[in-house]
């Protein structure tokens, strides 16, 4: 038998990785455990979603959340929680309790819904649900022992706009990302040198301007 352990966490906080080559947040993990031994390690995994109906939304905010959710009096029956990512970290051993940095990969792809979500927002916070699972590693009567983090551990945080923001300032100022299928690509680029323009915002700009 190997005693019995009584995990809980707590998000303690969110910012930008100052050090990370790609974009990259860091949430600031609190732990405690109620057992009588140290815990060896934790392998902590997370699922991070989005609650958009826990917060409201300005007109702007609105019109450009159409195409997640559709027309703003339709949002009772369209905004429902969903994935933003999934994360995971190794904790090493303490006793009691114990604080730990959660990286959290982020991608400003806008086919991507959280990234889609986190740009049409201007103000306020990101209303987040961590969903914490994984492994206890500790000391059983005939050696190590594991025990899995119980279901339903988890935690809300209020995560400011100007956290993603800086953020995406940091790695694409005054940018934004789009993924195209090489045919567009290519097709944009003819495009773009048959009109002898120096770039390929010029020939966004050019062909929004042509559009009726």
């Amino acid at each position: 038998m190997c005693p019995a352990y009584s995990t809980t966490f707590a998000v303690m906080g969110i910012q930008p990785e100052p050090y990370a080559a790609t974009p990259a947040l860091s949430a600031r993990i609190g732990i405690a455990v109620l057992g009588e031994e140290p815990v060896h390690a934790i392998a902590l995994r997370a699922q991070v979603r989005i609650e958009p109906h826990r917060r409201g939304y300005t007109d702007e905010e609105s019109a450009g959340l159409i195409d997640l959710f559709g027309p703003r009096e339709r949002w009772r029956d369209t905004q429902r929680s969903f994935l933003w990512m999934h994360c995971a970290t190794m904790v090493p051993g303490f006793h009691g309790g114990a604080q730990v940095d959660l990286p959290m990969p982020c991608t400003y792809d806008f086919e991507v819904s959280g990234s889609k979500y986190l740009h049409a927002l201007r103000e306020g916070t990101v209303p987040l649900i961590f969903l914490f699972s994984g492994t206890v590693f500790i000391r059983g009567t005939t050696g190590f022992a594991v025990q899995q983090i119980p279901w339903d551990r988890e935690d809300k945080f209020e995560m400011p706009v100007s956290v993603w923001e800086d953020l995406m300032t940091a790695h694409f100022p005054n940018a934004g990302w789009l993924r195209l299928q090489r045919d567009t690509v290519e097709a944009l680029a003819a495009y773009k040198s048959s009109h002898g323009l120096l770039g390929f915002d010029d020939a966004v700009l050019r062909l929004l301007e042509d559009s009726p």
